[in-house]
């Protein structure tokens, strides 16, 4: 009666060698393609979020009767984050005693960039809603059409237009986002 040799089970030191070098060149391939993913889900989801501010400020301006605010929440900087309050004391600034702070977005990312024109740009930047949900200036007359833009700051010059997402606030006030890359309405002075 013959033997038969014992079946083993395994892998060979250069199985598992080559295995380990596949995976490394799949993980130097995918993970930049993630992080790249990743940014533009938070770039949309920051458009996102300060698009659901600007709302909420224009229906708690028509809920209570009185002019509500977007301002960046360092006073001067949309990347510092944001609050929403409506001006009950109505001196046209934020103070925590005597406005009711409707909400407060945290800063973003370093890696993203927000800038407006018109009353949301310089030093003092704002976006105001009247009791009637329109956009106006401090002096209480019409607003021009408002535009933020959110951009990614880590990428390109070539892809910047593609990484750049947009809000556009009409004197009406009604506020939409679009992307500048497959919108061709969707400019820094757009109309709405």
């Amino acid at each position: 009666m013959s033997k038969k040799p014992k079946t083993q089970f395994g892998f060979t030191l250069i199985e598992l060698v080559i295995t380990m070098a596949i995976a490394a060149i799949l993980l130097l391939v995918a993970v930049p393609g993630f992080q790249s993913f990743q940014r533009n889900s938070q770039l949309s989801s920051l458009t996102s979020s300060l698009l659901v501010a600007i709302n909420t400020a224009k229906a708690e301006a028509m809920k209570q009767n009185a002019s509500a605010y977007v301002i960046p929440a360092s006073g001067a900087d949309w990347g510092s984050g944001w609050i929403v309050f409506v001006d009950k004391d109505r001196n046209q600034s934020y103070s925590e005693s005597g406005d009711v702070t409707v909400m407060k977005q945290e800063a973003p990312a370093n890696y993203f960039t927000i800038s407006g024109n018109g009353t949301s740009s310089g030093t003092d930047p704002y976006l105001t809603f009247d009791s009637s949900g329109f956009s106006r200036k401090k002096d209480g007359s019409s607003s021009e059409n408002l535009t933020l833009s959110i951009k990614r700051n880590d990428v390109s010059t070539a892809t910047q237009n593609e990484e750049t997402r947009r809000i556009i606030i009409s004197k009406t006030g009604r506020a939409r986002s679009c992307k500048p890359s497959t919108d061709s309405n969707c400019t820094a002075t757009a109309s709405n």
